[in-house]
């Protein structure tokens, strides 16, 4: 190849380079920059640094690392070589070319600066795996098999696996190109070149036998055996070949450096057979082992192992801590009991949050471009009074606006945050169906002094996604007020300083947004905020944390918090049965969002966790203790729904200590179903504000039903305290298998099954509406239990649902009624209470009707009721429809009553 050729190649190389490398470098410079400058208005510059530092220090020493092994290998062993390279190509019609040693020399450097910075980038991708191993905490927990701590398994195993791969895929690209350079070279034969192979192939050789040695370690988390974790196989079989495997590569190893001089080659290939053989032999034995040995004597053999992978579980989901205690069905429903639980049945939710947003969105979204993202539960101290409370905030959604009105200006300055939010109590509904709102309206106007709200402005939240500029020229639109509109100005500490024209130009190539630089409405003193979406700000500040799905909002002294639930996790601890894609977690931390500063506090709330001991350790300036928390925001900690869900699920099999019956299956906890609109769907967590049994003091808690496994009866109930001292505690309520209790599915069918309620659901269904079926809840009370089921009605021509039954259930007895007082006083009476037309009960009171007592006279009177029903339906005429059907449920009650004597 003559000069200008090399030259043309060359600089094409180096002009493909640049094209490809400099937009990533640009890129990746203004992204840290500007993090940078974000971390530090958060008082998080040092985590960011020590970040950007690990991940530096990392890529730096890979890099070296890789670049000194290259060249040794490729350059200074084969340094007298380097000049006899050559490479002839020919092509097709006789052509051919040859390739000399300059530029052979040239491309191999190029191909080792770019292996080189792959090996880097690898090392520097693994920054945490290096910082959790350093910062590492001891579990105080050995495993069974080997007796290492479980820190072993969840930091050590981890970096070793990485330093192992790093280093064989280092000696690998070193084989390789030394083979090259003595191919090349024409050498390949020479004792040189045979000496030098022969050496990395046997330190290759070593890397394989450590990777056994790893696998041997990593057989606790395997999932082949009858539990997860090391089975009688794993330990008997897969062990001992395991260190044959590694006893025969080192051979090999040995034998493939002293072959440089022996030179027997039958020797090696013998080592290679040996090792073959022994590799066939391990896909092998542990299969006949296990179907030969183990199968015919599982339980006997995997009983130990079983055991492990109890223990194990329970502790690494917390399952160990969840009490038991018997629920006897002893106690009798009465007036008086329910007037002793007076408080818990005022806070039984009625409102699902899917018909409540609708309605939320009907009443209160004032706007188009508000939005309430959703609908979340809590609970309050209003007038001495528990109160549980569904609330959601209102937030801008910049693209429900007119297109036209989607300026730059309006996007980014003027429309710049949502404002304030809905609150309304679970179980009060106003005479139209509606919720009875306690905060409400634009500007937010609250019924209570503990839900006033002073600063309502909503610049955070979990739709909050673009970014904004304050203090520019341009006033913000505050809220609507009639037809015109409110202004203000940004008064918080949130936000990067613009600064100057460099500032500008690094964020307008961020956000590529050329206003940016060039707006006059931007002066030196602007603020941009972004990463204003809670996911987004908070997996940025702890990207090792997994975080729930769920914030919810917090009223504390005028303000609205967000508080976001956020678990360590971990899929490396032994004998561990994983679940979504896990097999240890803890809720160690609560973090709490402002919604107009963004001021972001990461409280540490389970300092005994290893793991955020380890990450305490790594980012000392990241967590708070729980101590400093604002009281008013410990009030308001709810038990997350996501990690008693996992936890739920998994104690359907692990609340079975005895291997035996766990091994069996034979007393197997599932979740129940129920309907869901028009849907069978498994039965989710609730939250509910009731008395434990035993208990005077009336808790917020979570509550979770069982059934057994392909049965729809009820066996437990599963529940999570989320008040005061108690906040975290689990237990378990074991009803007695002698009798039936009546599962969420079972009491749906009944509902189906009673002739009024399901009629009356059809003839709601079939003109011009629509019944949703709310949440099915069980109410634990006195001995008891009760079931609850709000039904929403929603015309065809409008999005408004309009809660108008609940449905109660109470042993044998189902009855519905327009409130929760009249379903139950029907309920308590084992028949439908006769009322006067439009009347709803009050619990105590009494309403009679004189009713015919011959048979045929009740079928004509239920007959006459149903055609009255029908031509008030026709007439649109709903209060005249509801005092016919619960007329004609009167006379069909009746008649029954009359055919049974």
């Amino acid at each position: 190849m003559n000069q200008r050729a090399r030259r043309i190649l060359i600089l094409g190389a180096v002009a493909l380079g640049v094209l490809v490398l400099l937009p990533i470098l640009s890129g990746s410079g203004i992204t840290l920059y500007t993090d940078w400058l974000w971390f530090g208005t958060l008082g998080q510059r040092s985590t960011f640094t020590r970040r950007l530092l690990s991940r530096g220090l990392l890529w730096l020493a890979g890099a070296l690392l890789a670049l000194a092994f290259l060249v040794v290998n490729w350059f200074f062993l084969p340094r007298r070589l380097l000049g006899h390279l050559r490479l002839h190509i020919r092509g097709t019609g006789g052509a051919s070319i040859t390739i000399g040693a300059r530029l052979l020399t040239r491309l191999l450097s190029l191909l080792g600066v770019l292996v080189a910075l792959t090996m880097a980038s690898a090392a520097a991708g693994q920054w945490m795996t290096a910082l959790r191993f350093i910062h590492r905490r001891p579990f105080d927990l050995n495993d069974p098999i080997f007796g290492f701590d479980v820190s072993f398994y969840v930091f050590e195993l981890p970096f070793y696996r990485f330093l192992l791969n790093w280093t064989m895929g280092l000696i690998a690209a070193a084989l390789i190109g030394s083979l090259l350079v003595y191919l090349f070279a024409g050498r390949i034969r020479q004792v040189e070149a045979v000496g030098h192979l022969s050496v990395l192939g046997a330190l290759l050789l070593v890397g394989v036998a450590l990777g056994y040695q790893l696998r041997r370690w990593a057989l606790l988390q395997s999932p082949s055996g009858v539990v997860h974790g090391a089975g009688y196989t794993d330990v008997h079989a897969r062990t001992p070949l395991l260190y044959v495997l590694t006893g025969v590569v080192l051979v090999g190893a040995v034998v493939l450096v002293f072959n440089i001089w022996m030179r027997r080659w039958r020797l090696l290939m013998g080592v290679g057979g040996a090792w073959l053989l022994v590799s066939f032999v391990g896909q092998v034995y542990p299969t006949v082992m296990q179907g030969f040995t183990v199968e015919p004597n599982e339980l006997a053999l995997e009983r130990p192992f079983i055991e492990h992978n109890i223990r194990f579980t329970r502790r690494a989901y917390g399952l160990d801590d969840i009490q038991e205690f018997d629920y006897r069905l002893t106690g009798e429903l009465t007036s008086q009991t329910l007037d002793d639980n007076a408080d818990t049945l005022h806070n039984v939710r009625l409102w699902d949050w899917k018909p409540l947003r609708a309605t939320y969105e009907q009443i209160q979204e004032i706007r188009t471009y508000y939005a309430f993202v959703d609908i979340d539960i809590d609970r309050y101290m209003l007038d001495g009074q528990l109160r549980q409370v569904n609330l959601a905030v209102r937030e801008l959604d910049i693209e429900e606006m007119r297109e036209d009105a989607r300026t730059w200006i309006n996007q980014h300055l003027i429309y710049t945050h949502g404002y304030g939010l809905c609150l309304s109590p679970v179980a009060e509904v106003s005479d139209e169906g509606l919720p009875r709102l306690l905060v409400r309206n634009i500007p937010p106007q609250s019924d209570h002094a503990e839900l006033e709200i002073t600063r309502p402005e909503i610049y955070f939240g979990e739709r909050t996604t673009s970014y904004v500029i304050v203090n520019t020229t341009e006033d913000e639109f505050d809220y609507p007020s009639g037809d015109e509109n409110v202004y203000a100005r940004y008064q918080g500490p949130a936000g990067v300083p613009v600064g100057g024209p460099l500032r500008r130009a690094a964020f307008a190539l961020r956000f590529n947004s050329s206003p940016i630089l060039l707006s006059s409405a931007i002066g030196p003193d602007s603020r941009i905020l972004f990463r204003r979406a809670l996911a987004d700000r908070v997996e940025t500040l702890a990207p090792m944390l997994w975080f729930d799905p769920d914030p919810y909002p917090v009223i504390a002294d005028g303000r609205i918090v967000w508080l976001q639930d956020a678990y360590t996790w971990s899929n490396r601890f032994p004998y561990s049965r994983p679940t979504r894609g896990l097999n240890y977690v803890r809720n160690s931390v609560k973090v709490a969002i402002d919604a107009y500063t963004g001021e972001t506090t990461f409280y540490v709330v389970d300092p005994d966790d290893p793991l955020i001991q380890t990450y305490r350790a790594i980012f000392p300036d990241l967590f708070t203790s729980v101590d400093e928390m604002d009281p008013v925001l410990r009030d308001h900690w709810r038990y997350p729904e996501q990690l008693f869900l996992i936890q739920a699920d998994l104690y359907g099999s692990y609340h079975m200590d005895d291997p035996r019956v766990f091994y069996n299956q034979e007393d197997l906890w599932g979740a129940p179903m129920e309907i869901r609109g028009a849907e069978t769907v498994e039965v989710a967590p609730y939250y509910v504000t009731m008395r434990l049994p035993g208990s005077e003091r009336l808790e917020f808690m979570l509550i979770r039903p069982y059934v057994p496994a392909g049965k729809q009866n009820m066996i437990a109930w599963l529940y999570a305290d989320s008040d005061g001292s108690d906040y975290g505690d689990l237990g378990v309520y074991k009803f007695s298998k002698e009798g039936l209790v009546y599962g969420p599915m079972q009491v749906e069918s009944r509902l189906d099954q009673d002739p009024v309620i399901s009629q009356q659901l059809a003839l709601w269904n079939q003109r011009g509406s629509s019944v949703n079926r709310g949440n099915l809840i069980v109410i634990p009370i006195n001995g008891s239990l009760l079931y609850l089921e709000p039904l929403y009605l929603q015309a065809e021509a409008s999005r408004l649902p309009e809660l108008r039954r609940v449905v109660v259930a109470y042993e044998n007895r189902v009855a519905m009624g327009e409130s929760l007082s009249a379903a139950l006083e029907q309920v308590l009476r084992k028949s439908p209470v006769a009322q006067e037309p439009g009347q709803a009960l009050d619990a105590g009171e009494e309403a009679v009707e004189v009713l015919p007592t011959d048979v045929r006279e009740l079928a004509r009177s239920a007959r006459d009721h149903y055609e009255a029903a029908q031509q008030c339906l026709e007439n649109g005429d709903w209060a005249c429809y509801g005092e016919e059907l619960r007329a004609m449920e009167r006379d069909l009650d009746a008649l029954i009553e009359a055919t049974e004597k």
